[in-house]
């Protein structure tokens, strides 16, 4: 008489491609990831008067607002803070980039489910799609930056300028979107199964405004020391702090910034592709 073998409970579910040809099927899929940016990037507007030309004016009308609120308290003198505007977009720009990307990669899973139940498509391909397309848009409101900057140091007589350390401000900016993978992964894995973490998320986005210094310097601050210390152990203080050494003030930023913020975004990165990995074929239960 045959013994039955009991059935796998991962029978009748599409096979998960080994570790080892994660790559393989990276490149295999690399022109429909390119598909899904350029969709992303055209559907951001798609009903707006003014289009893409938002990426360019929602900064600027961002940072005249919060330096008309805050400018009087944290940059009335300039031997503080070195021109307070441009201070203030360096911040914002960065953060609102680490906003967007990471919570349009928590919905990307849900918002693709009825393609993610007819077609078989590697799952990671949608956070990242989103994260890239907003990394694009990034881009390109770096222009309102350059803009600001030449307009301040041709009409006033504000002590900012550039050096050859503005080239750097990309290793903030690439380690920033490392960490964007990471957390965007995490979050697009948790969202799957506890649909309140968007709600939750947003409130943590919030304190996070204020935990990173975009409109005020930490050592303005009358904190304790511990406090302190506790405010630089956000990651985006040091790629804020770095991206603003080589672009406002024109020199090398601070190695500790540097270490800690890469080993923080390469620990981040691990840990979301291993969650991501780990729970991508229990999706579809639960979508």
């Amino acid at each position: 008489m045959t013994a039955v073998t009991p059935a796998s409970p991962s029978a009748g579910r599409p096979a998960r491609p080994p570790k080892k040809k994660y790559l393989k099927n990276f490149m295999k899929y690399r022109f429909l990831l390119k598909e899904l940016v350029n969709k992303n990037i055209k559907l951001q507007y798609r009903n707006s008067v003014l289009g893409l030309f938002w990426t360019f004016l929602q900064p600027l009308l961002t940072m005249i607002v919060l330096s008309l609120v805050f400018g009087q308290i944290f940059g009335h003198d300039e031997t503080l803070i070195l021109n307070y505007p441009t201070y203030l977009l360096c911040g914002r720009l960065l953060y609102e980039f680490y906003t967007q990307a990471t919570k349009k990669s928590m919905r990307s899973i849900l918002g693709n489910a009825s393609i993610i139940k007819k077609v078989y498509v590697p799952k990671y391909i949608y956070p990242l799609s989103n994260i890239i397309s907003t990394f694009v848009t990034f881009l390109i409101s770096l222009t309102v930056l350059a803009v600001v900057m030449g307009y301040f140091m041709i009409f006033t007589d504000t002590k900012m300028h550039l050096t050859p350390y503005v080239f750097l401000a990309v290793v903030p900016v690439l380690i920033l979107l490392i960490l964007c993978m990471g957390v965007g992964m995490i979050l697009a894995t948790m969202h799957v199964f506890f649909r309140d973490v968007e709600y939750l998320y947003d409130v943590f986005c919030m304190l996070l405004f204020y935990l990173t210094p975009i409109f005020y310097q930490v050592d303005q601050l009358q904190l304790e020391v511990w406090m302190k210390y506790a405010l630089m152990a956000n990651p985006l203080y040091s790629l804020v702090s770095m991206f603003r050494s080589c672009v406002l003030f024109g020199e090398m930023w601070n190695w500790n910034w540097f270490y800690y913020s890469l080993g923080f975004s390469l620990v981040t990165l691990l840990i979301g592709f291993y969650v991501f990995y780990k729970n991508q074929d229990k999706f579809i239960l639960h979508i």
